[in-house]
């Protein structure tokens, strides 16, 4: 008897449970009391069912076939807080539909046939923190939809028909947090109507034909945290000023068409911790491309076209912990291409053609603490190891596999070269090492050639140094550099360019006789203007050497110049030359 009452007792606790709310439950619908919970769910529903308790917090209408909600409808639900009527039929709110939800928090409209949100709407749904408005045929959002939400956080509008937002569209929604924009028909972002999310922490702007991202785009949103971009097949560039303003701690720019790490635009993100640049075209990772971001710990390049990370790419990430460079081209991956190695704990080089040589000793030397995250990389050359993870090789391997042999440029024999203006030179630089050496040239002028280089210098596979259209100032010596991981060797090259000859040429020869005529310009007045300051030259100098001998004289003294000469005439024979003779006779000669 005491255990038939006790079993009793027991189904009286748990009636309550099982029956409805007070008030009663609609036919087709289940009524939970506990969380006063009301579901309708795929009930082929026309309208709001009649008999919903008024105490009921949380209705879900989903799934029905509902065309219009009009005022009064939900009426009678003052306590309601979440409203579930996705994907139905919906294709017209009248104002003032939830005017009587003070209290509802979260309302689903996703998946109907809104095209237009009319003004008055969202009247006094001020408590209102989540909005879904995703998966509709909304083409506009006009001025004020959102003035009343002042309390929401969330809003979902993606996968609409939009192909344009009013600049005051978003104005009174102080407290949003979160905006999600994908799948619609925009091409152009509104920076003015973005600039009303003051509070706005995260954006999310996903599918969208949209081709470039302009300066003024984010300028307004300094709270601005998350930044997330992803599938704009048209975007082929992040501009160098496109973030200015932000502060951001993750960005994430995935799926697009460009081709190169956005340095110049992540110059000012010194706040980002996390980076994700996946799924682009980026062939290469040059050196310091990241290296403003010093407070970066995860990096995502996986599954892009990267086949070259050059030595110091990630110089300046002194806080590294998570590199992800799945799904690539790469065959390696160097020591030397990080500031430091010992703060990294996550790596992913899995699904690259990865040769096991000396440049990835790193990788081994630390592969039982290295966190692979559950996808070891393996090797892809030497055909012995081919397919083994880098994690189950034996020590042993080490000195088979991973021995560097320092490069060496086999022919050494020293070329000069004497070319006239205007031709073609090559220097050839062959070297040999394991791993292949890469072989760069140094100018006369300092600057590094290489494979990648553009402009007349550029050096060919294999080493060849080739100078188009060799000019005067491309004389002097060139330096090859071939190195790899065990070190490098150098050798050197002369080129001596010959000015081009001055060629006298009659009229009617055409461009060249222009060339001289305007390299020599003589006219009537330049030759007058040149004679006179010849003769003015002349003349200063003529009268400049009188004066240095004036001075000179004068410099010599009172001086008497006074000498005697004495003549005697000779002896001549027979009377006459004896009358005539009266001796020697004196002369007093001065001298001028």
């Amino acid at each position: 008897m005491t255990c038939w009452l006790w079993v009793l007792s027991l189904q009286f606790l748990l009636l309550p449970a099982a029956l409805p709310p007070a008030g009663g439950c609609p036919a087709r619908c289940e009524c939970t009391a506990q969380t006063r919970t009301v579901a309708c769910p795929r009930r082929r529903l026309t309208a709001v069912p009649d008999g919903i308790p008024a105490e009921t917090r949380l209705l879900e209408l989903s799934r029905n076939r509902i065309r219009c909600l009009n005022p009064g409808d939900l009426a009678a639900l003052p306590l309601l807080e979440e409203l579930d009527l996705s994907e139905n039929v919906i294709a017209h709110v009248e104002p003032g539909a939830f005017a009587n939800l003070p209290r509802l928090r979260v309302l689903r409209l996703r998946g109907n046939l809104l095209k237009l949100i009319p003004p008055g709407v969202f009247t006094r749904l001020d408590n209102l923190t989540l909005l879904d408005l995703s998966e509709n045929k909304l083409v506009i959002l006009l001025d004020y939809t959102f003035q009343d939400l002042r309390s929401l956080r969330r809003l979902e509008i993606g996968d609409n028909d939009l192909v344009f937002i009013s600049r005051r569209a978003f104005a009174g929604l102080l407290a949003l947090e979160e905006l999600t924009l994908e799948r619609c028909n925009l091409t152009a972002l509104s920076g003015e109507s973005l600039g009303h999310l003051r509070g706005l922490g995260a954006l999310r702007l996903r599918h969208l034909a949209i081709a470039a991202l302009e300066d003024q785009n984010f300028q307004r949103l300094p709270g601005l945290l998350h930044l997330e971009i992803d599938n704009w097949p048209l975007l082929e560039e992040v501009a160098a000023g496109s973030l200015r303003g932000l502060n951001l701690t993750s960005l994430s720019v995935t799926h697009t068409n460009i081709t190169a790490v956005p340095s110049a635009a992540l110059r000012h993100q010194a706040h980002l911790t996390c980076l994700n640049l996946s799924h682009n075209p980026i062939s290469t990772v040059p050196r310091g491309s990241f290296r403003d971001l010093v407070r970066l710990r995860e990096l995502h390049l996986a599954g892009a076209l990267l086949a070259v990370v050059e030595p110091q790419a990630f110089l300046g990430l002194r806080q590294i912990r998570l590199l992800n460079l799945s799904n690539n081209l790469l065959s390696t991956l160097e020591e030397s291409t990080f500031h430091s190695v010992n703060t990294l704990e996550t790596l992913r080089v899995d699904g690259n053609p990865l040769a096991c040589d000396c440049r990835l000793l790193w990788v081994v030397q630390r592969r039982k603490t290295l966190n692979f995250d559950g996808r070891p990389p393996a090797c892809a050359t030497p055909a012995e190891v081919r397919g083994d993870a880098l994690r189950s090789l034996p020590d042993s391997a080490l000195f088979e596999y991973f021995v560097c042999r320092k490069p060496k440029i086999r022919e050494r024999r020293l070329q000069r070269i004497t070319a006239a203006a205007g031709a073609d030179v090559r220097f050839q630089c062959r070297a040999e090492g394991e791993p292949a050496p890469t072989v760069a040239w140094v100018t006369p002028r300092h600057r590094t050639v290489t494979a990648a280089s553009a402009g007349r210098a550029r050096v060919l596979p294999g080493g060849t140094l080739h100078i188009l259209d060799a000019r005067p100032g491309d004389s002097g010596t060139y330096t090859c550099v071939a190195s790899n991981a065990g070190g490098n060797d150098t050798y050197f090259a002369t080129l001596s360019v010959q000015p081009e000859p001055a060629v006298n040429r009659t009229p009617g020869e055409g461009r060249n006789d222009t060339q001289v005529a305007a390299r020599f310009p003589l006219d009537l007045t330049t030759i007058l203007v040149s004679t006179a300051m010849g003769c003015i030259t002349f003349l200063g100098v003529v009268l400049f050497c009188f004066l240095l001998l004036f001075v000179w004289s004068r410099g010599r003294g009172q001086h008497k110049n006074n000498f005697s000469v004495e003549y005697s005439f000779r002896k001549v024979d027979g009377p006459a030359a004896a009358a005539g003779q009266g001796g020697a006779r004196k002369f007093n000669m001065k001298m001028i």
